[in-house]
């Protein structure tokens, strides 16, 4: 019990310190004697010295984890990665790199940026940064980003091992913004469809689209399928604006509330660019927050088909308030509802573990619909409310599949060693396109590839599971000899949600 008492004490304190920073004013004065007589308790009697701040970080934690799901306190040493995400961009050498073989490989270099300029190549190894050896040393994704990431025109050295060459090359790089992009691509598939996948809902990401979506018109682009599978959301505003090229004059995209903030609606406003472009919206078990405001505005207004699997089942809205010390916490206001007036957030369940397991064990079926979650669209349509935005044709899990081996190979860094040498290979002999590469034969070199690396490891898919990587494979040897456009292009070829979409429009 004894253990217990600087925790409960802690939790006193940080909910004082809460009540404060939001304007809670009816119990501050009562709330402050508390708290200064605890601290001046602890100060003067506790038998152990604290850390002050590792205390408080934990302790504010255990609050918002009583509240929802969502609530969270985010501490000044992570906020910087977080806004950067957000904002979509950082300071930093400009590379996409894996560690294989406890080595840091340069899968690419990101257009435009401090590498590329330099000709550092896909292939590339570093091998030391400001002379500190980073080859066979362990070192985990975490720290390659601390030592290459940096203040803008700031300059870091690195050895770089290329094949075929004998001695190291140095380059001096000066660090500068890198962008990132939360549009994974923009192509058009085939008759005159396009395809733009989006991985969450940034600052940047509405300009993003329709960057991509002026360049599709251009090429012909009378349909669109919007790919917004393993979104995880982002900035409401973002979404509003989406849903805006698509929706008419006046049509209702969502609706917010809470129970300090009043009901506030928001309507599309102008003539969208897309509202005459026929769409359909992909969706799965990761697409939630942003995404299912897209996905449920589109689905309530008629606009266009939601193919997939039932979403996340994020409804609930999160602003952001700074603390004093630079750390932010973001505490869930409101609730957002579809223009039909579902709210899409699904049950908490028993605990935090529970809450995000519940997309692997939840049965997606409309039988026996209470007439609470049943709701109308706007030509009468039903739709259903209960958790997650339930699609207008579902594409079902096939129960028999397991990716676990491939999961496995993925995750030790396999996939990507082979591609870069079989990209590399494929350089010399001048391919021009993904349509001389062969992936029934590159899957056989790669299972000499395992063996050679492995021989315990015994590889053995089932059918849906080697149509699946062998394409996989192929893609990714595709996107080292050319680009993301390209890399998309040949995985659309065997996913499931695509061509189905496809044979819909």
């Amino acid at each position: 019990m004894k253990k217990l008492q600087p925790l409960i004490y802690a939790l006193l304190i940080c909910s004082g310190i809460l009540l404060g920073n939001l304007g809670n004013d009816s119990p501050k004065a009562t709330q402050e004697g508390k708290i200064n007589a605890i601290l001046n308790l602890i100060d003067n009697h506790y038998v152990d010295t604290l850390n002050t701040s590792d205390f408080e970080d934990k302790t504010i934690n255990a609050i918002l984890n009583e509240l929802d799901p969502h609530s969270a306190y985010i501490p000044v040493k992570k906020y910087q990665a977080v806004e950067e995400d957000m904002q979509g961009s950082f300071s930093g050498i400009g590379v996409q790199f894996n560690i294989i073989d406890d080595t840091i490989v340069v899968v690419s270099a990101i257009s435009g940026g401090p590498s590329e300029k330099l000709g550092i190549q896909s292939g590339d190894r570093i091998t030391s940064v400001e002379k500190e050896d980073v080859a066979s040393t362990g070192i985990k994704n975490e720290g390659v980003i601390k030592l290459l990431r940096g203040e803008k025109g700031s300059i870091v050295n690195v050895n770089i091992k290329r094949r075929g060459q004998l001695e190291l090359i140095p380059f001096a790089i000066t660090r500068d913004d890198i962008p990132l992009y939360s549009v994974d691509v923009g192509i058009i598939l085939k008759d005159h469809i396009g395809y733009i996948k989006i991985n969450r809902f940034a600052a940047t990401t509405y300009e993003e689209m329709m960057e991509k979506v002026n360049s599709l018109q251009q090429e012909g682009m009378q349909k669109l399928i919007l790919d917004l599978r393993g979104n995880p959301g982002g900035y409401l505003h973002i979404a509003n604006q989406m849903c805006d090229e698509f929706l008419k004059d006046g049509e209702l995209i969502v609706f917010t509330e809470g129970r300090n903030r009043p009901k506030e609606e928001t309507f599309a406003t102008r003539n969208g660019q897309l509202e005459n472009i026929k769409v359909i919206v992909l969706i799965d078990e990761g697409s939630a927050s942003a995404s299912e405001i897209v996905s449920g505005a589109l689905q309530d207004n008629d606009r266009g088909k939601i193919i997939g699997r039932r979403s996340f089942g994020k409804g609930l809205v999160q602003e952001q308030i700074p603390l004093q010390d630079g750390s932010v916490i973001r505490l869930t206001t409101q609730r957002y509802y579809t223009p039909s007036g579902r709210c899409i957030q699904k049950d908490y369940g028993k605990n935090e573990k529970d809450y995000y397991l519940e997309q692997y064990v939840r049965k997606d079926t409309i039988d026996n619909f209470p007439d609470s979650l049943i709701y109308t669209t706007k030509n009468g349509r039903t739709v259903y409310g209960g958790g997650g935005i339930t699609p207008d044709i579902t594409i079902k899990r096939d129960s028999t599949a397991n990716y676990l081996q491939i999961n496995r190979m993925i995750s030790k860094g396999w996939l990507n060693e082979f591609c870069l040498e079989q990209s590399e290979q494929l350089k010399k002999k001048n391919i021009k396109s993904h349509t001389e590469i062969n992936k029934t034969i590159i899957y056989s070199q790669y299972k000499e590839f395992v063996n050679e690396k492995d021989k315990n490891f015994k590889l053995k898919l089932g059918n849906t599971e080697l149509k699946y990587f062998s394409n996989l494979l192929k893609a990714t040897t595709c996107r080292n000899l050319w680009d993301n456009d390209i890399y998309y292009s040949v995985l659309s070829l065997e996913d499931e949600y695509i061509q189905r979409a496809i044979n819909e429009f």
